[in-house]
């Protein structure tokens, strides 16, 4: 895109009102589903293999895009091929879901490409994270549509993580209360939380990946959250990565009028083992301190999102509600239709 039509399409979208919620049908058992790569490539003919058994498993068919198995550089071919896959799968009308084989990097290269109108006319469950993050900033801010932050083809799915997904995927009905599983040893616990601030809120959830929702501000597709909950989450990130990441969203005015915050799990987010980035350091929780402190919102750190194997599937723009004394979010409102 031109600097003038990149520049005018930031205003319009500034200008525009956000459009209304349009919530994709349900999966049924024996439905198709395609499969794309908008970020890295996956190129291991036993990794293909693997997400073709994983859609079988689920009791669904597949299609696979055009692309999947190209390899450019460290991406699933060109911006075109895999701008190509995306619009084939929304506007086939055998397909009911498109599922995203795996994240990586290179799904923000496809926004200013995408035919948003054709995926509106069309709407269907998406689902994946991480840099998948990106197209779900841009599909609903553009279109309006329910997209799901969850696992990717290519996860490991351990029963929890299937439980969540396959509940989110299957049933046009409220997700309902969402907590970290049960642990097994609470002395050592798996997954613990804190709560940086408590209380409760509600609003329509958004977020994601935050090095993904951090980059993308500035553009037409900058997430939107006055007046929403908003979770993030990231992984191998130093502490001084996450605490640049936060401040811009918080110079941006991200945190201003949000109702509520979780924050993930945010895997490896430390300091190098014996290649610290500074002599001396944070913590990530004293970053998240440092930096979200002052909120007046409730606030949860630690809650299964994004970058782990136990992982929740969260619908983005329904009405939901954070718990954060009680460590828990509500999903009150269906994301599908029958």
């Amino acid at each position: 895109m031109k600097r003038r039509g990149f520049i005018a399409s930031l205003s319009l979208a500034a200008a525009q009102p956000a459009p209304r919620v349009v919530k994709p049908r349900v999966l049924k058992p024996g439905d198709t589903v395609g499969l794309v790569t908008p970020s890295t490539y996956v190129s291991d003919p036993d990794r293909l293999q693997l997400a073709r058994q994983t859609i079988e498993q689920l009791g669904l068919k597949y299609k696979l895009g055009r692309a999947v198995s190209r390899r450019d550089g460290y991406l699933a071919g060109s911006i075109k091929d895999r701008v190509a896959d995306l619009h084939a799968m929304f506007e086939d009308p055998e397909v009911r879901a498109v599922f995203c084989i795996r994240g990586g990097y290179g799904a923000a290269m496809l926004l200013d490409s995408l035919d948003f109108s054709l995926i509106r006319r069309n709407p269907k469950i998406f689902a994946g994270y991480s840099d998948i993050t990106a197209l779900h900033l841009g599909i609903h801010r553009m279109t309006g549509l329910v997209t799901f932050h969850s696992p990717v083809v290519l996860s490991s799915f351990p029963d929890y993580t299937l439980e969540h997904f396959r509940h989110a995927m299957f049933e046009a009905k409220p997700l309902g209360t969402l907590a970290n599983p049960p642990e097994a040893r609470p002395i050592r616990p798996k997954h613990p939380l804190r709560v940086l601030r408590g209380g409760k809120a509600s609003g329509p959830l958004t977020g994601g990946n935050l090095s993904l929702i951090s980059t993308t501000l500035g553009t037409p597709y900058e997430i939107e959250t006055d007046g929403k909950l908003l979770f993030i989450e990231d992984v191998d990130e130093q502490p001084y990565s996450m605490d640049r990441m936060l401040t811009h969203l918080r110079l941006a005015g991200k945190f201003r009028n949000i109702r509520g915050l979780i924050v993930g799990e945010c895997a490896d987010c430390r300091p190098r083992d014996y290649k610290p980035s500074f002599e001396s350091t944070f913590s990530l929780g004293e970053v998240l301190d440092n930096i979200l402190g002052d909120l007046k919102v409730p606030i949860l750190y630690g809650l299964t999102i994004g970058h782990t194997d136990d992982q929740l599937t969260l619908p983005l723009g329904v009405q939901s509600t954070l718990d954060a004394d009680a460590g828990t979010l509500t999903i009150e409102e269906s994301a599908l239709t029958n």
